[in-house]
């Protein structure tokens, strides 16, 4: 038997990167899956790519009337969610002195805001339907401390640590678990931005930045979205039953905790 078999998840932010590995591994171990994104043929292509049990839900999680859309869209297709990751996000970087308060609000309204509201949405038809399910938010070592470009995103991140510790002791009374995942720094094709980033605010030359941080994980590199789905597929089992509200590092050994 599967460890998630007869399970239904919704999985934000899921067309690519770590949320499309996400839906891919819970997949195998026979979940139905909905993978919601702001790029609906994204995610057709990647419910198209995992075939059995898998659909394709427009989420924009800035939206409450897309966030419920999606939940009902979800729910009409499977009959209940089960389990939640809240793994859509944005990543933004910029000193001090050049953050503006529209790129304040935007990460802000995307990575905190999008997490609450949506696990508000889901939390409610758990409650309603009497569902002891599972929600997973995609936190970040950069939510465990400051840093000096990446002040917005690392508070960002912060702050879904803190809502995943006040979402878990409220919710567990009805028997749904709320915790996190923390990765550390994960390789993918937004890490060119990233990279390109550091290179013009830290005189670097292109790719070094990348090659930097990737030496300096104690494993020896960077993160891959594979990396972190054990940890998924665990915190969204009856193996976790008895765990509320903690985050965990999955980050190749970058931050104790």
């Amino acid at each position: 038997m599967k460890r998630l078999d007869g399970k239904s998840a919704l999985i934000t932010g899921a067309a690519r990167g770590i949320g499309l590995a996400f839906a891919k591994a819970y997949a195998a171990e026979g979940a139905r899956v909905a993978i919601a994104d702001i790029d609906v043929d994204g995610a057709k292509r990647a419910a198209k790519e995992i075939a059995s049990g898998a659909i394709a839900v427009e989420l924009d999680v800035t939206k409450q009337v897309s966030i419920n859309t999606a939940v009902h869209n979800t729910v009409r297709a499977f009959g209940q969610i089960d389990i939640l990751i809240n793994n859509a996000a944005v990543f933004m970087a910029s000193p001090i002195v050049e953050i503006s308060r529209e790129d304040f609000a935007r990460a802000f309204d995307i990575n905190v805001a999008g997490t609450l509201f949506t696990m508000q949405a889901v939390a409610k038809h758990m409650i309603s339907n009497s569902v002891r399910g599972k929600i997973i938010n995609i936190a970040s070592q950069a939510g465990r401390r400051g840093e000096p470009l990446v002040a917005v995103y690392c508070a960002s991140k912060a702050s879904v640590i803190s809502i995943t510790q006040s979402a878990g002791l409220n919710l567990i009374q009805y028997g749904i678990n709320v915790n996190a995942i923390a990765p550390g720094v994960v390789d993918g094709a937004h890490w060119d931005d990233v990279d390109a980033f550091f290179a013009k605010y830290e005189g670097k030359a292109l790719g070094q930045k990348k090659q930097e941080v990737g030496s300096a994980v104690p494993f020896g590199r960077m993160g891959r979205g594979e990396d972190l789905t054990g940890m998924a597929i665990f915190l969204a089992s009856q193996e976790a039953n008895y765990i509320v509200a903690q985050t965990y590092n999955v980050d190749g050994g970058n931050w104790m905790s």
